[in-house]
């Protein structure tokens, strides 16, 4: 392999034991559900889901597990450093 490859390899080691430099903006996904599946977005730092439930309560079941996959990765804002700093690498 050549060593540029593997400085890579090891940069994105390190990037990965910090997952708060990961912050998700906008996503799709497609949720299995007990009956169907469903598109379940997040954009703008809202939720949608394409189930009956969502579009009476803003809420439902994929979305409530789907930000409990996401865990951290959702709520935790960019600062403008660290944006300058992503954006030079």
């Amino acid at each position: 392999m050549q060593s540029s490859l593997i400085s890579k390899i090891e940069k994105a080691r390190r990037y990965a034991e910090d997952p708060s430099r990961v912050q998700f903006v906008q996503f799709r996904a497609v949720f299995r559900g007990e009956h169907d599946n469903y598109d379940v977005t997040y954009e703008d730092g809202r939720w949608h889901c394409t189930c009956h439930f969502f579009s009476g309560w803003d809420t439902c079941s994929h979305t409530m597990a789907t930000q409990r996959v996401m865990g951290d990765h959702l709520n935790a804002p960019i600062s403008s450093s660290d944006e300058k700093v992503g954006s030079s690498v």
